[in-house]
């Protein structure tokens, strides 16, 4: 098409802002407010988080902690989480080279994906995956590869990940625990990775933010404690689940000198810095006694089982996640009952019908017709809430 000067009218939306589309989970919230059901789709509580970090952010606001602070994070709580770094992931973390505090786990990712991609690279994403990280790659400029995780246990074909490595792959984004599963990788899984990683001279980029939400006596494994992976790794670590304050956005990579200066860079100009008063209430956080995450675990577990009854109860196939707070469920029997088309169709009728909003399987998978019979539900609410969820689900049983 011309414009009146004669000249072909130019694109005015870039090319990379049509490659995928705006998040389902976040619609799915939306969904839920406007026709009044139980959100078990987006992760956050409806309970409150411990009174430790609100007093702490409180003073931090009274004490005048409301201006910049050094783009990549105040020293005190860079000093407090090279601390939780060495003794809880046993990665060797000097604050002033190794750390950059972000915006939320989703901006460290975003940072880090254009820190290390060009265009052209490729990105080995196991799938489901979190629904950010297809979008992260694209706007990278990188190719996402994407390698299968099969129910029951969500395991991994090695001899299809190894086809999956090549020349141009410069990452891996590694998962765990992970969300919409609640798998947990094995050391022997994440040494197939490491391997892998080495021997392609590429960089593994993890997302562990669940790493203090773990069920029947697991252990959370960082890949960059594994050989050859501490230079080659960015371990993303954030406050937002284990201390359920989602809406702070404050977060971190753990990185090599060098892979560290990169993200410093890529961060100052993508958000300047996470906020301030919040940054130091963190470090209260990281002050709170072993006690809080036992107590964190019991919590989700009886959660859990709270959640996992109910959809088994009412038809749906639930696999059970042994970290995080969310159930993927196959969906197939519950779909034929409520006779819908696809998952997005049946996390509708959920949400308006029965009143419990999930979010829909495909969000999850490059190719959507993978997840076209699946849906995901999350249990980090109060006991009550699930519990009305819980009575809601009984209608399809």
């Amino acid at each position: 098409m011309a414009s009146r000067s004669g000249l072909r009218k130019k694109r005015h939306v870039a090319k990379r802002a049509t490659l995928f589309t705006e998040s389902v989970i976040r619609e799915m919230t939306r969904v839920a407010n406007e026709c009044g059901a139980i959100n078990l789709a987006q992760g956050f509580p409806d309970f409150e988080s411990p009174k430790e970090l609100k007093q702490a952010a409180c003073r931090a606001i009274m004490d005048d902690f409301n201006q910049y602070a050094i783009t990549w994070g105040s020293p005190r709580l860079r000093d407090a989480i090279a601390r939780k770094v060495h003794e809880f992931n046993r990665i060797e973390c000097d604050p002033a080279k190794n750390l950059v505090v972000t915006c939320g786990a989703t901006e460290a990712m975003m940072a880090s994906m254009l820190s290390v991609c060009d265009p052209g690279d490729e990105v080995v994403i196991f799938e489901p995956f979190y629904e950010n990280y297809g979008p992260d790659a694209a706007i990278s400029g990188a190719r996402p590869r994407f390698v299968p995780l099969k129910p029951p246990e969500w395991r991994f074909d090695e001899e299809r990940l190894k086809r999956a490595f090549s020349k141009k792959t410069k990452a891996i984004i590694v998962n765990t625990p992970n969300n919409p599963l609640g798998k947990v990788f094995t050391k022997d899984e994440l040494k197939i990775i490491a391997d892998l990683c080495v021997d392609h001279d590429a960089l593994a980029v993890t997302d562990e933010i669940y790493e203090h939400i773990i069920y029947d006596g697991l252990k959370h494994i960082s890949i960059a404690t594994l050989p050859g992976m501490a230079e080659r790794t960015i371990t993303i670590c954030g406050f937002s689940k284990t201390y359920s304050v989602t809406g702070w956005r404050v977060a971190y990579t753990v990185a090599s000198p060098e892979l560290t200066g990169a993200i410093k860079r890529i961060h100052d100009f993508l958000t300047v810095g996470a906020p301030a008063p919040l940054q130091e209430a963190c470090v209260a956080a990281l002050a709170l006694p072993e006690r809080y995450y036992k107590d964190l675990v019991t919590m989700y577990d009886r959660k859990r089982k709270i959640l996992m009854d109910a959809l088994r109860a009412a038809g749906f196939r639930a696999y059970l996640p042994r970290a995080a707070y969310y159930v993927m469920c196959d969906a197939e029997n519950v779909m034929e009952k409520l006779g819908a088309k696809d998952d997005t169709d049946l996390a509708m009728k959920l949400a308006r019908d029965i009143g419990v909003a999930p979010v829909p399987g495909s969000s999850f998978y490059g190719k959507k017709e993978l997840g076209a019979k699946q849906v995901r539900f999350m249990f980090s609410k109060k006991d009550e809430t699930l519990l009305k969820a819980a009575d809601r689900l009984a209608k399809l049983a």
